[in-house]
C-alpha cells in the first residue's frame, strides 16, 4: 500500500461516489483521528458489509506483474458471503466467488489463500471450490459426505494438502445449532466430548487421510506458512481446562504440545504462526484476568519469548511483522476477559527488553465488539488492517503507522 497510490485513489473515487451506495455516502472515506494523530482509510467501497479475513489468515499476494499488493476480503451479496480481491494502490474491487448459496468466508475458516497456486480456496456447503486470482475462472476441487460435515481451514505452504476437521454423527453442530450463542456452545461442545478427526486432503491425489481422532475439541488449524509438514491446531474449549496448543507433523503423526499450563485459571490461546513459521504466538494470562502476555514459542526448541502488556493493552487478537520488530492488536470492550476500561483502540506495540510499548492508533469507541476487528500489518508495514461497524455497516479500513497532523 503505497501513500501516493492511496491519495490518488481517494481523488479518483471521490469523483464516482454514486457507485458507492447511498448508505455509504455518509461514512469518511478517509480521516485523521483527532485522539492519535493517524490517517485511517476505508478500503472497502461498495456494499454495506465487508469484512477482512480472520486474524490468522494471511490475505495477501503480488499482482502478477510484480507492482501492486491485493488484499482479500468478504462481502456480503444478496445475503450471502462472497470474496472479493482488491488492488491495495487503486482500492479496485473484483468479485471472484459468485455461489448461489455463499461461501463460509465470514468465519474463522474457509478463508484460504493458495499463494503457490495462486488460488483462493474455499467451501460451499460440502464442496470446496478454487477459484484463480488472476484468470477468475473456478474449479470444484473435492465434494466431502455430508453425513461428515468436514470443514476445512488451512492449505499447506507447497499448495500440495489441505487441513480440516469434522465431529462423529456431526454431534458438535447439532450443539452449536441448539445454543448458537458462543457463551453457550463453547462450554457444551466441550464437556459433551465429541469425537472429532483431525484430517488432510491431498489436492494431487485425491487422498483425505485422518491424522487423529480423539473425544476432544480440535479448532484453529494452521499449515506453517514455510514448513508444508508442520500442521497446528488447537484442542479447544475453557482455555482454563485445556493445554491447547499443538502441532503434528502430517508425514510422521508426531505431536507436540506448544504450552503448557504451569498454574490454575492459566490461559492460552488464539495462536499464531510467525511470517516465517518458526514461532507460534499467543495470547497467555498467568492467571486468567490478571497478568497478560503474548508469549511465542519456537517450534523447533520449545523455548519461550513473553511480552508484557497492561490490561488497557491486552487484545482480543495480535499480529506481527515478519522481521517480528512490531505487533499490532485490535483491544477490547469492558466486558473482555481483560475488564479493561480503556481498552477499546486498534494498537501498535513495539518491544522494549520483556515488555511492550503501545501507541493508539484508532479510537474504537463507536465499534461494537460483537464483530472482532482482527488485525493484519499490510505487506509494506505501514498500515494496519482492520473490520470495523463504527459507522453502522462494517467496512474494512487500514490505519497509517506514520502519524499525520490535521490542518487548522
Amino acid at each position: 500500500m503505497k501513500k501516493t497510490g492511496i491519495l490518488s485513489a481517494l481523488l479518483f473515487v471521490s469523483a464516482g461516489i454514486s457507485q458507492i451506495g447511498a448508505q455509504s455516502e455518509s461514512i469518511p472515506l478517509e480521516w485523521i483521528d483527532p485522539q492519535t494523530q493517524h490517517k485511517v482509510v476505508r478500503l472497502t467501497r461498495t456494499g454495506d458489509n465487508n469484512q477482512s479475513f480472520y486474524f490468522h489468515n494471511n490475505p495477501f499476494l503480488r499482482t502478477t506483474d510484480g507492482k501492486d499488493d491485493l488484499m482479500l476480503y468478504t462481502g456480503m451479496v444478496d445475503g450471502n458471503w462472497q470474496f472479493f480481491s482488491l488492488n491495495m494502490r487503486t482500492l479496485e474491487s473484483t468479485q471472484l466467488s459468485n455461489r448461489t448459496y455463499g461461501t463460509t468466508g465470514s468465519s474463522s475458516g474457509g478463508q484460504i489463500v493458495d499463494k503457490t497456486n495462486r488460488e483462493l480456496i474455499y467451501q460451499s456447503g460440502d464442496s470446496i471450490f478454487a477459484v484463480s486470482i488472476d484468470t477468475h475462472k473456478t474449479r470444484l476441487i473435492h465434494v466431502f459426505p455430508e453425513e461428515l460435515g468436514v470443514t476445512i481451514s488451512s492449505v499447506n505452504a507447497d499448495g500440495t494438502l489441505l487441513a480440516g476437521k469434522y465431529n462423529e454423527g456431526r454431534k458438535a453442530d447439532e450443539i452449536r445449532r441448539q445454543y448458537p450463542q458462543k457463551s453457550d456452545y463453547f462450554t457444551k461442545i466441550y464437556e459433551a466430548h465429541v469425537k472429532h478427526s483431525l484430517i488432510t486432503y491431498n489436492m494431487k491425489t485425491g487422498e483425505t487421510k485422518v491424522l487423529i481422532e480423539k473425544p476432544e475439541w480440535f479448532n484453529h488449524i494452521q499449515f506453517s506458512p514455510k514448513d508444508p509438514e508442520i500442521l497446528m491446531f488447537c484442542h479447544e474449549g475453557p482455555w482454563h481446562k485445556v493445554d491447547r496448543i499443538w502441532t503434528i507433523n502430517v508425514n510422521t503423526g508426531d505431536y507436540r504440545l506448544m504450552h503448557e499450563r504451569t498454574m490454575d485459571m492459566e490461559i492460552a490461546g488464539h495462536e499464531f504462526f510467525s511470517p516465517d513459521g518458526k514461532t507460534i504466538w499467543f495470547d497467555l494470562q498467568q492467571p486468567r484476568s490478571v497478568t497478560f502476555f503474548l508469549c511465542g514459542t519456537n517450534v523447533e526448541t520449545g523455548q519461550q519469548t513473553k511480552y508484557e502488556m497492561t490490561r488497557n493493552d491486552w487484545s482480543i487478537h495480535f499480529n506481527t511483522t515478519p522481521e517480528e520488530d512490531l505487533f499490532c492488536g485490535d483491544g477490547g470492550d469492558p466486558g473482555q476477559v481483560a475488564r479493561a476500561e480503556d481498552g477499546m483502540w486498534i494498537y501498535l506495540f513495539r518491544p522494549q527488553g520483556d515488555k511492550f510499548v503501545s501507541e493508539k492508533l484508532v479510537s474504537m469507541k463507536n465499534h461494537n465488539y460483537k464483530l472482532e476487528p482482527n488485525v493484519h500489518f499490510s505487506p509494506d508495514k505501514k498500515w494496519v488492517i482492520f473490520r470495523s461497524n463504527m459507522h453502522g455497516e462494517t467496512h474494512v479500513y487500514a490505519v497509517e503507522i506514520e502519524k499525520h497532523y490535521a490542518s487548522n
